[in-house]
């Protein structure tokens, strides 16, 4: 899980903050050498997630402090449950508090979201998936805390699923023109899948046999409708639903029948959680 892309990450965080001269709050009323105990507690009902990269930015601040994680990323933790205990040169936690809370944050924020979404369609054999909307940097971070609220994973990256959108369509000319040009390429080994927003599309769409098709930016009416065509057409092929999809609203797309829900919701619209860095000094 910590590879070296979360060192960066870390390290650039980390500089950040600190910039050339480090945390001069603590470097001048802290006294040297002082020793201390922290915990980070949850504020709220919320699902764990980002404890080993916050436990990677205490080693980066300070070797030697001794950062214990008390559940593991996925449990799930109600106000007042902790969730780590951190000993360790005072210094060296309060020059680490913010970018191990900003960390922890967010990442609990986007697996508590997923879990709200995973409940919202329980039941009516939908999946509700992530975007490559994230945030730079933290991606695979992101996409592992949607998997812990139990929802899926979509493509994670430009290169290893193809999804031919709008503008490829416009730049090809069509959705049989890109499709043949994407078979011409004879990638046997990832899926293909095509955006369409009309019936004509999705007809050509399942005549050229995408793996995956995107039913996209649809009303209701207009999804159930898509969804009915394709399925007399081809029954097992695999549908996905997105644009303008909500926690308000989800539960009512999933029941069109479709097999995927996307949405950006689970990360960029994910809020974070509440959580407590409390210091005891000594020991």
């Amino acid at each position: 899980m910590i590879d070296q892309a979360s060192r960066e990450l870390v390290l650039k965080a980390l500089a950040e903050d600190l910039g050339s001269y480090g945390d001069i709050t603590s470097q001048w009323t802290v006294p040297p050498g002082l020793r201390g105990r922290a915990v980070i507690t949850a504020k709220e009902d919320l699902v764990v997630a980002g404890l080993p990269l916050a436990q990677l930015v205490m080693a980066a601040v300070d070797t030697e402090a001794v950062f214990t994680c008390l559940l593991e990323d996925g449990a799930q933790a109600g106000p007042g449950t902790e969730l780590a205990r951190i000993e360790g040169l005072v210094r060296g936690i309060l020059s680490a508090e913010r970018t191990m809370l900003n960390f922890l944050m967010h990442l609990c924020g986007v697996a508590t979201q997923s879990r709200r979404f995973a409940h919202a369609v329980e039941g009516t054999g939908a999946t509700v998936v992530d975007t490559r909307k994230t945030i730079p940097g933290l991606r695979a971070w992101e996409k592992r805390a949607v998997a812990y609220g139990g929802c899926g994973n979509h493509r994670f990256g430009l290169f290893d699923m193809v999804l031919v959108k709008n503008n490829h369509l416009e730049a090809a000319g069509g959705v049989r023109a890109a499709l043949d040009r994407v078979r011409a390429a004879k990638p046997h080994y990832v899926k293909v899948e095509v955006e369409v927003e009309s019936e004509a599309d999705l007809r050509e769409a399942l005549a050229c046999k995408a793996d995956v098709i995107m039913l996209d930016n649809q009303d209701l009416g207009s999804l159930r409708r898509l969804v009915q065509v394709a399925r007399e057409t081809q029954p097992e092929i695999m549908l996905e639903a997105s644009g303008g999809v909500k926690l308000t609203n989800v539960r009512s797309v999933a029941e069109t029948g479709v097999d995927l829900i996307s949405t950006s919701a689970l990360t960029l619209g994910a809020p974070p959680v509440d959580l407590d860095l409390t210091l005891t000094v000594g020991g």
